[in-house]
């Protein structure tokens, strides 16, 4: 599903570029649930960012289902980043003047979808995550945990194989959290592929693999106990 060969992503040049990849090279299985663990400036997120088609490498090759990304102009990224991959951050990325009903179907409006289809779909994953009852709240009115599950519900509106997570608990609470990673683990068991960069090792055990960087580098690789 995914590979990356000597993989490296340098910003800037001469004396004030900073490597923030360093000549990554992983495999990551379909339907594997991999999570990415390392002290803050390591390159967990650069990462997660070129997977999914938001950056391009400074060199190396990245395949996904063995087609190579870096050949693929701006126009075909975007198609590929809106047909294939579900993202799913931190600070949600909610829309914060339109309900989540809204906020769910902006994905299909920019796939064309037509209105019904995109309605019909936005309400079934809401319902699936447990917020059929606040369709027509606007992001402020939600707990921090209802709005990550609506995050979750417009990643997932147009049946991604990928799920790619930045710190998807990083603002929550305990009990939150683990709400939101139990339905992590149900789209594990549907075979969808799931990356999650994550600081918190009880997090990282829903993974099947701990991936551990460190300036750029992988430094570690490993089952879950």
């Amino acid at each position: 599903m995914i590979k990356v060969i000597g993989l490296s992503k340098v910003y800037g040049s001469g004396p004030a570029a900073v490597t923030a990849l360093n000549n990554v090279t992983v495999e990551i299985e379909t339907g594997e649930f991999v999570a990415v663990m390392g002290p803050s400036g390591s390159g967990k997120s650069t990462f997660l960012s070129i997977l999914g088609c938001l950056e391009r490498p400074t060199s190396g090759q990245y395949y996904l289902d063995g087609r190579d990304v870096s050949s693929l102009d701006e126009d075909e990224l975007a198609s590929l980043r809106n047909r294939q991959f579900g993202f799913i951050f931190q600070t949600f990325n909610l829309l914060p003047r339109y309900d989540i009903l809204r906020n769910t179907e902006l994905p299909l409006v920019y796939a064309n979808a037509g209105r019904k289809e995109r309605r019909a779909r936005a309400q079934e994953l809401l319902a699936r995550v447990g917020l059929a009852h606040r369709l027509k709240h606007k992001p402020p009115a939600l707990s921090g945990g209802e709005q990550q599950r609506a995050a979750i519900a417009r990643a997932l509106v147009n049946d991604p194989t990928v799920i790619l997570a930045d710190e998807p608990t990083g603002n929550l609470d305990t009990r939150s959290s683990h709400e939101i990673m139990k339905i992590f683990t149900e789209l594990h068991r549907e075979g969808r592929t799931i990356v999650l960069v994550t600081h918190e090792p009880d997090i990282a055990r829903y993974a099947g693999r701990i991936l551990l960087f460190r300036d750029g580098a992988v430094v570690g690789e490993g089952l879950k106990e």
